[in-house]
Formats: structure tokens, C-alpha cells, sequence
């Protein structure tokens, strides 16, 4: 899928203006804090970088024993993760739950292309044909495929994927050890407290502390955020989809990430929906696909609703000619653009609606690279609209606040867009369950939806996609207040 523009840049700062905005004092917003954390330089408090993500070369391999390991590369670095890992739950685990921490008891790796019925044992079950990752409780065991899960995350995502994995399977550990879980805890609790203990384990890592691994704020992070994306429950509509979206997923990661392994705790039911505000989570019709196509006709519509949803005494003109609109500051973004001395959206439609056609998974794939989709286009097209209303409030549309008020307000206008949202009565087009997972996904994958007039972007996905979550859950007001 093509996502051309004219300018794809990404704001850096220098380590050492970084360092000095980490002192801003903090603030309140609505009755709650906004630290460091919103500073469009800094990630959840640690500065921005692009270094190495990955294995630490010339560092001595885990001399764990794993039944079954063939010393593979996904081997050795699931080996080097639970090291790590087991390391870091022995600091944390008796001050959070005034106990000490014990090991799992075993560790096993397996051939998933072994045919089925066929293989080692797991969990009492033959492992041929499974293409997994997972913790076995009744017998204290972590296990994972070599040779088709393990390789294809570090394919798609980077090895820092199959840490992440293997950080979320050990939260499973945690939270049996720990008596957090017991047979009456919902899945969807048991699951987001693992994301949110493998989000722990990530911020360690971002803080220098893995022996084994690195990990920079930028796209390593956002390739560890993106295959949580990928392993989201795809279909809201099946009764074994009990883990979340990738929207609830990412945010149980970046809780993890941004409070620590405390904050994991306090994960339960009222807390998950609590997340969930008023977007839906089902289909009504079980052969609805939640796919509309994008047409004049449609973004036509989306318009209507977008001045319902964010009035404006002067809504932008929209062009479908093309994202060229002879603006005379130049700052067309192919496939929309916005002209703030025009006031003019302009579109190149056939581009926006391949933007937002879904991919299909092919065959032999076991994970897709991103999840997209109409909302992909429509979430773009939103955030364009947003310039327009920042620019009628007078604020700039150059700077990184622009960037982090754009994917905001797109997330006021997505949460808006909800068919449970009970202002939501003038509305012609309403969101899907799976809309919301592939705005993350773009977020993660491009980011254009998080940038500024000139298509300028952020390169921490995890800032994107936090402040788009920020204007789901809390509105307008929170968009202004975080991001001046």
C-alpha cells in the first residue's frame, strides 16, 4: 500500500535539551497530572533516541537450561529474555508483593512445523503445528516455538518483539506466583496485567538495565508496540476473543511502560472498562465487516459529522481534486493536505481510499506487518480537519504540539464517531470495533495522522498513539490543556 507525501521528517532533539526538559514542573489537567510524560520530546519521562534496538553485542549468551533448545537465534534470544527477565522480577517482586520471587520451573522450546499430534510436549499437549508462545500453569512452564512464531516477530518487529512476548509470558508467571489470578478472574484481566508487566520489563530495558538487550524510544519501541498491535483480537465478535484490542493491548503495554510494574496490579475489570468509554465493542450484524469504502460520497459525510462533532464558525472548504490547492505556504501532504490561508482541504481520493483498503493476509503469514483498513484513510482525513480547528483557535500548525493536538483531536472525533456515544444523534457515518486498532496501527506504522501542516511528524509512536488515547477518553479540553 502506498503513502506518499512530500515531506516525511521526524522531530529529534539533541540528548542534552532533552535532559533539561525532564525538570518541567508538573501540572493538572482536569484534576489530573500531566508531567514530563507530555513533553513532545520525551517518552514517558526518558528522552527520545534512535540508537540500537536489540541484543547487546559481545555480551555472553544465558546458560539457562531449555529442554528441546536447538541454540537457534530465536532460541538464544527467548533464553537471553528470560534471564533478563528472572533478573529483573528478582529487584521488583518483593517490593511489590513482600515476598521473594522464585523461577519458573521450566523452560521448553519446540518445533512448531512438525506436523500436528507430532513434536515435544507442552502443557500436556503435543506442540507439532503450534506456532506459540505461552505459560503453563498447572506445571510452572514457559515455552515458545522456534522455529515459525519466533522467527516471524523477529521478521516483522525486530528481536525486541520476542522479548516482548517472552516478557508477557513470564507476567503470566508473575501473576500465578503471586496469587494475583484465580479461577474466577476473566481472561481479558489475567491478559492485560501480562501486557502490562511485559511494559514494565520494556521501560527496564529503555533504562539501560538488560545485560542482554537495548532498546531506543523510537522505532524499537514503536516496533514492540506494533506487534502487540498484531497479536490484538481480530474478530470482537468471537467468544474466544478475550484479550482485547490492539487500542486496550497497547495501553495496558504503555500503563506498564510509563507507571511501572505497581501500576499492573490495579488492572481489573472496572479499570479495563473504564478504558473502554462508550466505543463499541461488538458488531450488531455478524456479517458486517466494518469496512466502509472510501468515496467523495463518504468523506462528504465524515465532513457533515466532523462539524457536528468539532463546530466551526467557518468550516474549511474541501477540494476532491487533488491534495494541491495552490496554497501559497506550500503545504500539501499527499494523500490530504490542509491550507491555512485558504482554509481548504484539499484530497487526492483514489489515494485515500488505497490507503484505506484492508490487507488481506496472505497465505503462510502469521502475523500481518500492520492492521489496515477504511479507518486508516478516515482517521487521516480527521486529523486534517483538526488543523482547521486549531488554526480557528489561533494556534500554530508548525511545531510538535501541532503534531500531538492532531492525533488528539483525531481521537475526539473518533471517540465522537461511536454509536454509544449519546450526543452522537447527528452523525451519518459511526465507528467500527476494529476502527480504533488501525488508527494505532498507523500511528505506529506512518504516523501522518500525528503531524503538523507540513506533514512533520514525531518519531515516538508511543507519544502518537498516547495522545490519541488521551483525546478517545478525555476530550477536547485535555487536547488543549496537554498540547500548548
Amino acid at each position: 500500500m502506498s503513502r506518499g507525501r512530500t515531506r516525511r521528517t521526524l522531530w529529534m532533539t539533541a540528548l542534552i535539551a532533552a535532559s533539561a526538559l525532564l525538570a518541567s514542573c508538573a501540572q493538572s489537567v482536569d484534576g489530573r497530572a500531566v508531567s514530563i510524560y507530555d513533553n513532545p520530546f520525551t517518552v514517558a519521562g526518558l528522552p527520545v533516541t534512535d540508537g540500537p534496538s536489540g541484543p547487546r553485542p559481545g555480551m555472553t549468551n544465558s546458560t539457562l537450561q531449555v529442554t528441546g533448545s536447538e541454540g537457534t537465534d530465536s532460541d538464544v534470544i527467548a533464553t537471553n529474555a528470560i534471564e533478563d527477565i528472572q533478573r529483573y522480577w528478582t529487584q521488583t517482586y518483593p517490593d511489590l508483593f513482600k515476598t521473594q520471587f522464585t523461577p519458573v520451573s521450566e523452560l521448553i522450546s519446540w518445533d512448531a512445523s512438525e506436523e500436528e499430534g507430532q513434536g515435544a510436549r507442552f502443557c500436556g499437549f503435543r506442540t507439532g503445528g503450534i506456532p506459540n508462545a505461552a505459560y503453563c500453569m498447572k506445571d510452572d512452564t514457559i515455552g515458545w516455538d522456534r522455529t515459525i512464531l519466533l522467527p516471524a516477530l523477529i521478521d516483522a518487529f525486530g528481536p525486541m518483539a520476542v522479548v516482548m512476548v517472552i516478557a508477557h509470558e513470564y507476567g503470566h508467571s508473575i501473576q500465578h506466583q503471586s496469587g494475583l489470578v484465580g479461577e474466577d478472574t476473566p481472561t481479558i484481566v489475567a491478559e492485560q496485567q501480562a501486557d502490562c508487566f511485559a511494559g514494565a520489563f520494556i521501560r527496564h530495558v529503555a533504562e539501560d538495565e538488560s545485560p542482554h538487550f537495548t532498546i531506543n524510544t523510537s522505532d524499537g519501541l514503536n516496533g514492540v508496540l506494533a506487534a502487540t498491535v498484531a497479536v490484538r483480537d481480530v474478530d470482537p465478535n468471537d467468544p474466544d476473543s478475550v484479550h482485547g484490542s490492539a487500542f486496550e493491548r497497547v495501553t495496558a503495554v504503555q500503563l506498564g511502560f510509563t507507571d511501572g510494574a505497581s501500576a499492573c496490579v490495579a488492572i481489573d475489570e472496572a479499570e479495563i472498562d473504564s478504558r473502554r468509554a462508550d466505543l463499541p465493542q461488538k458488531f450488531s450484524d455478524a456479517d458486517d465487516d466494518g469496512e466502509l469504502p472510501v468515496t467523495e460520497e463518504t468523506l462528504q459525510a465524515f465532513v457533515r459529522s466532523f462539524e457536528s462533532l468539532l463546530a466551526l464558525p467557518n468550516p474549511p472548504t474541501v477540494s476532491y481534486d487533488g491534495t494541491d490547492t495552490g496554497c501559497p505556504e506550500g503545504t500539501s501532504t499527499e494523500p490530504v493536505s490542509y491550507c491555512s490561508s485558504s482554509n481548504t482541504i484539499g484530497v487526492d481520493v483514489p489515494a485515500l481510499a488505497e490507503l484505506g483498503t484492508a490487507e488481506r493476509p496472505q497465505r503462510g503469514d502469521v502475523i500481518p506487518l500492520n492492521v489496515s483498513g477504511d479507518y486508516s484513510a478516515y482517521v487521516l482525513f480527521a486529523s486534517r480537519y483538526t488543523l482547521a480547528v486549531q488554526n480557528a483557535a489561533g494556534q500554530p500548525l508548525d511545531n510538535p504540539q501541532t503534531a500531538l493536538r492532531s492525533a488528539c483531536l483525531s481521537g475526539v472525533i473518533t471517540a465522537g464517531l461511536s454509536s454509544e456515544n449519546p450526543e452522537a444523534t447527528d452523525l451519518e457515518v459511526w465507528l467500527s470495533p476494529g476502527d480504533l486498532d488501525e488508527a494505532v496501527s498507523g500511528l505506529l506504522s506512518d504516523g501522518l495522522t500525528a503531524s503538523d501542516i507540513n506533514g512533520v511528524t514525531l518519531p515516538s509512536g508511543f507519544s502518537r498513539v498516547d495522545a490519541f488515547r488521551s483525546g478517545v477518553l478525555y476530550g477536547q479540553d485535555t487536547c488543549n490543556a496537554r498540547y500548548r
